[in-house]
């Protein structure tokens, strides 16, 4: 049985990356139609426009290679151009995608009165140079944006079962941190400069905390280890996390003092009064290998339940399930808020909850859009941030309170 798992990971994998490789061939063709070949430049620009259509492709292919294997010091000289190409290369498939149905629409009422949809040789010229001048403009608006510091979002929890020994219990949540080529070392000591400036109770860290091996970022990810809080610094696993070796970087936020809750729970202790930390791994942690999964009924199982139990999990999916089996408040991450818009409606598609506060069955869920990101170094309307959460008991109810703490992120940390 166990020699077949594996076989069966291989072929899931195989088929992921034909996929994943086939869809990149067919988005870069789609562009290179429309904004190259349909335009008709003439040569050597067609051949030029080509070419450096097929680098970039090639780029995000070798990205994750180097990413994995390469330290960032020298992964970040491929890191930075696929990184900045993922992201134009979205802005400029949504505005191809956007013009082309509405020509599709237009054309429809252009046939219906008889006349000649078809668009001559300079609108189409002007169409491809209209989008592009669009999505690079948004693209810089995105990369100023993503390369700012984190905002500080400060949230209030009323929650039934709190105890009120512990009204204005302060717990500081980042998530999607994501060190690796781009955001490094410095990146990681401003963010720790920050939290502790804010003496919390309680920090937590709601998975993706790296992306790439332990080998390749441990030097990065050390100031970490200077995080300070009166009940301690707790890490749950995300996908990239996963993706990136659960075990190797579990070992490793034990080694800077954080505690790891794998499907697990502790007890929060002050002046008598008690509540539950739960934390599970990410679901996606069984695709990846056999070093993790999700298990709410092991991390809830035979709890004390007339304590609160605040639970840690990355993906917020978990909560249609956790709302049910009696927890009080869900943080979670994973989403990034959509990070570079309009992907968020991409995201709704499969997970309902993106950014911010939801309820179901009595219980709260809190989504941060993310500490960092991933991918193209870009936020378009959805700004990173650090969230704080204030815990009282009482009625649930309560809004954001957004303040900005700025705290400088470097462009090479």
């Amino acid at each position: 049985m166990s020699s077949k798992r594996p076989a069966r990971q291989i072929a899931l994998g195989a088929l992921v990356l034909t996929t994943a490789l086939s869809i990149l061939y067919g988005l870069h063709y789609y562009i290179a139609k429309r904004l190259i070949l349909d335009v008709g430049l003439p040569a050597p620009w067609n051949e030029i426009a080509l070419s450096g259509l097929v680098i970039l492709g090639l780029s995000l292919v070798a990205q994750p290679i180097f990413e994995r294997w390469v330290r960032p010091p020298y992964a970040r000289a491929i890191a930075w151009p696929a990184s900045l190409w993922m992201g134009f290369a979205f802005l400029l498939l949504v505005g191809l995608a956007a013009t082309d149905a509405a020509l599709w629409l237009s054309g429809g009422v252009a046939r219906a009165a008889g006349a000649n949809p078809d668009l001559g040789g300079s609108a189409t010229g002007i169409r491809a140079a209209l989008v592009s001048l669009l999505a690079f403009g948004a693209g810089c608006w995105g990369v100023r944006a993503g390369l700012a510091p984190p905002a500080w979002v400060r949230q209030e929890f009323c929650l039934d079962r709190w105890p009120r020994s512990l009204d204005g219990f302060r717990i500081v949540q980042m998530s999607d941190i994501h060190i690796g080529p781009i955001l490094g070392r410095t990146f990681a000591e401003r963010l720790v400069a920050r939290v502790n400036d804010c003496s919390p109770d309680l920090i937590v860290i709601t998975g993706d905390l790296v992306d790439g091996g332990v080998r390749q970022l441990r030097d990065e990810v050390a100031p970490f280890s200077e995080l300070r809080a009166r009940h301690g610094v707790y890490f749950v696993t995300g996908n990239h996390d996963h993706y990136s070796g659960a075990h190797s970087w579990c070992e490793q936020a034990e080694a800077l003092g954080m505690r790891v809750l794998r499907n697990s729970r502790t007890a929060i202790e002050r002046d008598g009064a008690v509540f539950d930390l739960v934390g599970v791994d990410d679901h996606r942690g069984s695709h990846i290998g056999e070093d993790g999964r999700e298990d709410l009924d092991a991390a809830l199982g035979g709890r004390d339940e007339s304590r609160a139990a605040v639970l840690l999990a990355h993906d917020p999916s978990t909560f249609k399930r956790a709302s049910r089996m009696g927890i009080d408040l869900q943080l979670s991450g994973h989403t990034h808020g959509g990070q570079i818009w309009p992907f968020a409606f991409l995201v709704r598609l499969a997970i309902p909850f993106v950014a911010g506060r939801y309820q179901r069955h009595g219980a709260e869920l809190y989504v941060s859009r993310g500490t960092g990101f991933w991918g193209p170094p870009m936020r378009l309307l959805a700004p990173s941030e650090i969230t704080e959460i204030t815990l009282r008991s009482g009625t649930p109810t309560g809004a954001s309170r957004p303040e900005s703490r700025p705290v400088e992120r470097s462009r090479t940390a």
